[in-house]
């Protein structure tokens, strides 16, 4: 796919003077767009199939609107909060993402500088383009392993041991992806991930593939309840499911202890299924609050992170914007999304009338073009 046709999505950002520091998180794409070979940015940008529901989970934050309080009496918004016991400055995570070497030379390294830098948890994934072991010694903020879990369970446990031994606060199990959809970007592109990109945390198996590893055989498509149960007692950490859409799923993750991740994979792997927007009220009101609820897909603004807030999330993450935020300035860049991220939430908390993220609630969210008394 072409550079031009990628740029035609409605994230475009609006015409600047050349130079200008970016604005907003459109902003970063089209720094990243211009940067990155067109084989990359298809990579981190497309979807399945006819990417349906890659436009799907931003167009759903779209068709809401907000309704906000007045006469608030109080000045500013604050954004902290705690997820699994980790004290954050804002409810905005980084989604776990493969290869970030191939956006940036500083890979996942400069993601976790960036990362805590602004105060950010970021999740390193399985696939991540340095071990665990080496940016576990240079993270200073928290993180958590993002696990796809191996046909072959030895490797399994290693993976999530060593994860925990490096400094890792939970563990984020991948529970959407039996099998991996068909992603045609990559196939028109010829697209398969160059030798800095291969999954150094499994450098060391036999057979290893220099090809994106998350189309790997290896990925064991019969993952099921009673795995995570054993991979919590083999890590000690707590477990998150990330790739609940159903509110069942929710429930029995949240009866189990298990945090739930409201995801469809970024719209990588099903093409139609359901924005995480739209199955987030029912997820949030089976769990109840009994364990975290984290939801992602399509957030790009402020007023996204309120709203998905206000349906019953307890925290947001992104994927894609923060990558372009690293193919633009590396850490730097990577601080400055979140960062900007966080600046429009605090905002648009203050517009809403709320003071703290519990102040956020489902009242406060319409659909568009509605107006409830």
């Amino acid at each position: 796919m072409t550079g031009t046709t990628v740029a035609s999505t409605p994230q475009a950002a609006t015409d600047r003077p050349r130079g200008a520091a970016p604005l907003n998180l459109a902003d970063y794409r089209a720094a990243a767009l211009k940067i990155l070979p067109t084989a990359a940015f298809d990579y981190l940008e497309g979807g399945a199939a006819d990417e349906h529901t890659v436009r799907w989970n931003h167009e759903a934050y779209q068709r809401l609107a907000l309704l906000p309080r007045v006469l608030a009496g109080h000045v500013g918004a604050h954004t902290g909060c705690s997820v699994f016991g980790t004290a954050l400055d804002s409810p905005i995570l980084l989604a776990p993402a493969a290869s970030h070497r191939l956006f940036h030379p500083g890979a996942e390294a400069a993601t976790a500088h960036g990362a805590a830098a602004a105060g950010a948890l970021m999740t390193v994934s399985t696939f991540s383009s340095q071990t665990v072991e080496e940016i576990g010694a240079t993270a200073t903020g928290p993180w958590w392993f993002q696990l796809y879990v191996q046909r072959d369970r030895a490797l399994t446990a290693e993976l999530v041991r060593r994860a925990a031994a490096a400094g890792a606060r939970a563990c984020v199990v991948t529970v959407d992806t039996p099998v991996t959809g068909v992603r045609e970007r990559d196939l028109r592109n010829g697209f398969a991930l160059p030798s800095h990109g291969t999954p150094a945390n499994l450098a060391h198996v036999q057979g290893s593939s220099t090809h994106g590893a998350i189309h790997d055989p290896r990925i064991d498509p019969a993952v099921g309840w009673d795995d995570l149960e054993r991979l919590r007692a083999v890590c000690g950490l707590p477990v998150l499911a990330k790739g609940i859409l159903r509110a069942e799923d929710a429930q029995r993750a949240a009866d189990a202890g298990f945090g739930v991740w409201v995801s469809n994979h970024g719209g990588r792997n099903l093409d139609t299924a359901a924005a995480t927007l739209s199955a987030l009220p029912a997820i949030a009101e089976r769990v109840a609050g009994r364990v975290p609820v984290i939801v992602d897909g399509g957030i790009r603004r402020g007023t996204d992170v309120v709203k998905a807030l206000a349906l019953g999330a307890d925290a947001v993450a992104i994927g894609r914007p923060y990558v372009w935020g690293l193919a633009v300035g590396g850490a730097d860049g990577v601080r400055d999304v979140v960062q900007t991220l966080r600046r429009e939430t605090e905002l648009a908390m203050a517009l809403v009338g709320a003071a703290t993220l519990d102040d956020l609630t489902a009242d406060l969210v319409v659909p568009a073009g509605v107006h409830r008394p």
